[in-house]
């Protein structure tokens, strides 16, 4: 990249995935989305209260969900200087494919219904800027449609300890096509989201006032997503909780939630013994599970505290990571909630993540402006690391190691 005055010329000799774009190529209506913090206040004028908490709440005082984006705060840079910082790529291979940046979409339950079709959109900005995503169980769209928009895409499933309706569903994600399976462990039960019973969410949802009143007053939502799903796919269904499909979502019928309380290692190592694909663990705090997940041949685990929205109060997973890390043996360790600068990505690996997923803020470019906002949100986290490779004195993401971190002065504990 040159300098030429005030404009930015383009070296066509720079991959793709590093340049960074002139500010005058941004649509005008992406022109104040500057980090990712900034989606989150655009889409709210979009959406109704509840929908709204509904993504952005976590579970009774919130402290986990804030705790989890704390951690980072923690730790501080010590950059290095006068290293040949030019040729910087973000490529990183994950579970036997080169991805153009060290970051993916997590996956996001019910994302159809905060915006039209959010799942394909969020496939679709995935498979353009080649990073993976990742389709929840929760999703409202059949999971073939998405792999069929994205042959990279992963699939998350939510679980019954109920060996038979497992295979079941296993079946069909392979038939399917996927070659990621991504099973979550920390959802026994749902958390205490006291926050969706304040603004009237509920699932199924309820046609109370409240609900009415809140859709009225935000028109784009309910012509945008609620009319045009009705009126071009018909009433939204759970459509990937088990192999059969879902109720509809605001049918009196709830999901099939229930036997998830059992679910234990021992279904995790049949899956193992029966999913020839990469399998990850999902939910993982604990070291010790981290490692039992390791022993019984896990591809991956993804260190979560499912954003805040489970128990509260858990520790920030970012503080188990560089235990996790040390022993991980083959297996790749990635970790999600909290992130959202490309410097929280680059003290996660430098802490040993091997990759980084985020949720919300791809949820909300979807609702700012469907699959093009959701590719500004990458564009800007793919600048920010660029820019942040470049201060701390690496080129690839790998060179990351702790010897470039402190834990921040004010964070640091007493002897």
């Amino acid at each position: 990249m040159t300098i030429r005055g005030e404009t930015t010329a383009i070296n066509v000799n720079v991959k793709p995935e590093a340049q960074v774009r002139p500010a005058n190529t941004v649509p005008r209506h992406f022109r104040d989305l500057l980090a990712l913090e900034d989606f989150e206040r655009h889409a709210r004028k979009r959406l109704p209260n509840m929908i709204y908490q509904y993504v952005k709440g976590g579970v009774e005082t919130g402290r986990g969900l804030a705790a989890a984006h704390e951690a980072y705060q923690q730790y501080v840079f010590v950059p290095r200087m006068f290293r040949d910082v030019s040729g910087r790529d973000q490529r990183v291979n994950l579970l036997g494919h080169d991805w153009a940046h060290p970051f993916g979409v997590a996956p996001l339950g019910g994302a159809s219904f905060v915006s039209y079709r959010a799942d394909l959109m969020l496939a679709k900005a995935a498979r353009a800027m080649n990073v993976p995503m990742i389709l929840s169980a929760s999703s409202l769209i059949p999971l073939e449609e998405v792999i069929a928009a994205n042959p990279d895409a992963w699939f998350q499933a939510y679980l019954a300890g109920d060996q038979p309706r497992i295979d079941r569903l296993v079946d069909r994600v392979e038939h399917a096509g996927y070659k990621t399976l991504v099973v979550t462990g920390d959802t026994p039960m749902l958390g205490n989201r006291e926050h969706n019973t304040r603004s009237g969410f509920s699932m199924p949802i309820k046609i109370t006032p409240k609900v009415m009143w809140q859709s009225a007053m935000s028109p784009r939502w309910l012509l945008g997503t609620v009319a045009q799903t009705f009126l071009r796919h018909g009433a939204p269904h759970f459509e990937n909780t088990d192999a059969e499909r879902g109720p509809p979502m605001m049918s009196s019928k709830v999901r099939n939630t229930n036997a998830r309380d059992k679910l234990s290692w021992k279904h995790v190592e049949a899956i193992r013994k029966k999913w020839k694909g990469n399998l990850v663990i999902k939910g993982l705090m604990s070291p010790d599970d981290a490692f039992i997940a390791r022993d019984l041949g896990a591809d991956a685990v993804i260190l979560s505290n499912h954003g805040g929205r489970q128990l509260d109060h858990t520790v920030p997973p970012l503080h188990t990571l560089a235990e996790i890390a040390a022993a991980k043996g083959n297996m790749k360790v990635i970790i999600d909630s909290g992130i959202r600068r490309g410097t929280d990505v680059m003290k996660a690996m430098a802490l040993g993540a091997d990759f980084v997923f985020l949720g919300r803020p791809f949820l909300y470019g979807a609702v700012i402006g469907a699959q093009a906002g959701v590719e500004h949100a990458m564009h800007i986290l793919r600048d920010e690391i660029d820019r942040d490779l470049a201060l701390i004195g690496v080129t690839r993401p790998e060179q990351l190691n702790a010897a470039l971190l402190r834990r921040a002065p004010f964070f640091a504990r007493e002897d």
